[in-house]
């Protein structure tokens, strides 16, 4: 096997710490670039004496010392970004320039060093688009520029053309993936994450808060799912140039969500239900259904997701516990 070296850009994060893991056991050498900012170093603790690891604590947008890093990698994942629906909504300025600003930058550098990059967009892109499942070649309706959710979906929409831009006029060996609801251990509440949100809300015997009626049907994807996926991706030419879907498909109310998180507690915890303008504000909006089409990804490398919803909520409950 030939040994690389990987620049996760974002990689203290929930899912940037995972993708580590998962490069060094299988060998490789990794760089992570962070600036905590949503991002914890807890996440990354247990790697911190692995030969093979190395974290710089600085921003994205810091361009000499991103070009330096980009400079010693074979390939890039670029997770750094904006996330959670809390930080979205109350930091629109920061959502835009971090999102916009990391991404434009990222893809100059590695386009200079011709270094492949990955680059994670999200399912927010969909917007308010009626048909489900999603494809990747759907049309995107976003909704009105006074609504500041609305901001990270038309910058993450932004990302994903610049990048295949860079595929097109400067041949950038670039490839987009859209995540969609993400869960697992490590994965914090703090900006808005519904599972995390509701397994403390339950061990802690507090209210477990639903906001909106409950109905809204979303589809959990395990981490160590998806970041099998971007690996398998990233080595893959044929995906070079294209979007690809990564998550699950198996879908739950958030109503239900609640009600499984607190039967596999075994927690009182009350389930309360919050209106969207008390939650957020008056001009929150909120998709009713987002489940992702995954053919094109399952016929490119075969990708299935394996982890079924209650084993997540018991992989997060077990982390949640262990931590205490």
């Amino acid at each position: 096997m030939e040994v690389k070296t990987y620049l996760i850009t974002g990689g203290a994060g929930f899912i940037g710490s995972h993708l580590a893991d998962a490069l060094l056991t299988a060998g490789h050498r990794v760089l992570v670039l962070d600036d905590l900012s949503t991002g914890s170093r807890r996440n990354l603790a247990h790697l911190d004496q692995h030969a093979n690891f190395e974290c710089v604590i600085d921003s994205v947008l810091n361009r000499a010392r991103l070009a330096e890093l980009i400079g010693r990698a074979d390939a890039v994942f670029h997770l750094a970004a904006a996330v959670g629906v809390r930080l979205i909504v109350e930091s629109p300025v920061r959502t835009i320039e971090t999102n916009v600003k990391g991404t434009e930058i990222v893809l100059e550098l590695a386009s200079t060093a011709g270094t492949p990059v990955l680059i994670t967009s999200s399912s927010e892109v969909y917007g308010k688009g009626a048909r489900v499942p999603f494809r990747e070649d759907d049309d995107l309706v976003l909704g009105n520029t006074k609504t500041g959710r609305w901001s990270y979906a038309c910058s993450k929409a932004l990302d994903e053309f610049l990048a295949l831009a860079y595929v097109r006029e400067k041949h950038l060996p670039a490839i987009v993936v859209r995540l969609f609801n993400t869960a697992g251990p490590r994965q914090t509440g703090q900006y808005g994450m519904v599972l995390p949100t509701f397994v403390r809300q339950a061990l802690a015997g507090r209210p477990i808060t639903v906001y909106g009626d409950g109905t809204q049907r979303r589809c959990f994807g395990y981490v160590g799912d998806v970041v099998g996926a971007l690996l398998q991706l990233i080595d893959c030419r044929e995906a070079i140039g294209g979007v690809f879907n990564i998550g699950s498909d198996e879908e739950v109310t958030i109503g239900e969500l609640a009600s499984r998180v607190k039967a596999l507690t075994g927690s009182a915890s009350e389930i309360v239900r919050i209106p969207y303008e008390q939650a957020w504000d008056e001009q929150f909006e909120d998709m009713q259904r987002r489940i992702p089409d995954l053919t094109r990804i399952r016929d490119l490398i075969g990708f299935r997701p394996v982890t079924r919803l209650t084993e997540i909520i018991t992989r997060v409950i077990e982390h949640e516990q262990r931590l205490g």
